[in-house]
């Protein structure tokens, strides 16, 4: 007599990408082409575009079809990408480019500051949900200490700290941009400095805005714990 096996294994979930590969398609790759790749020896201004856009933009798609669903941030980089590629393939005044770039960001920090006075506050999409937080959890703590109306400003707060960081990343997009791209769309130079500018954009920008973000963070996780009585580990979601 055979014995089967009763015990059924769940279909483990896609493990998110880590951070080298993300940077990798997203920034590295794509600068080195606009930069290297630009000239007509090579793969000439607009195809040196083309491919360099192409491996942010399939790099999103394969995240979506992995995780089975769409990334707020990741529909904004698309959208990103596609202005930028419609941008510089119509050959539109550089400007446009220092616009699109203050836009997303400068878009983002307008919604999470009127989000404030709504019912939906989207720093709880961003920061406070039930993918890194057991809110059920938090909120029965919070009723029975009876410091729900201190969380509702803990998270206005919060709200607003982020929506900073939305704002600052924006001025810093504008004025980076201004100062990179300057050459007309269809060049060599116009490429190698979108390059630079996507390269910089990192360091300048993604940096601080994060550490911003970090810090909201840790403000919310810090009034979380003593408005509830709970421990960090007691209210995060195991990943």
């Amino acid at each position: 007599m055979t014995e089967t096996n009763s015990t059924t294994t769940s279909p483990e979930k896609p493990k998110k990408e880590g951070f080298l590969s993300n940077i990798a398609f997203n920034v590295i790759i794509p600068t080195l082409i606009l930069t290297k790749l630009s000239g007509d020896d090579w793969l000439g201004p607009t195809w040196a575009l083309i491919v360099a856009l192409a491996f942010p933009l399939g790099y999103g798609l394969r995240d979506l079809l992995r995780l089975g669903k769409v990334n707020f941030f990741s529909a904004l980089g698309f959208i990103g990408i596609l202005l930028t590629g419609g941008i510089s393939l119509l050959k539109l005044d550089p400007q446009y480019i220092a616009i699109k770039e203050a836009a997303i960001p400068g878009l983002l920090g307008v919604a999470t500051a009127l989000s404030v006075y709504t019912r939906w506050p989207l720093v709880k999409t961003l920061l406070y949900n039930d993918q890194i937080l057991n809110t059920t959890k938090i909120a029965e703590s919070l009723q029975a200490n009876g410091n729900q109306p201190a969380f509702d400003r803990t998270l206005r707060q919060t709200s607003w700290i982020v929506a900073g960081s939305f704002f600052f990343s924006s001025a810093l997009n504008y004025i980076l941009a201004k100062m990179i791209v300057t050459s007309p769309p269809g060049t060599e130079a116009y490429n190698t400095e979108l390059g630079e500018m996507t390269a910089y954009g990192y360091l300048v920008i993604a940096i601080p805005s994060t550490l911003i973000l970090m810090g909201a963070l840790i403000f919310l996780f810090s009034r979380i714990g003593k408005l509830t009585g709970l421990k960090l580990e007691e209210v995060m979601v195991a990943q």
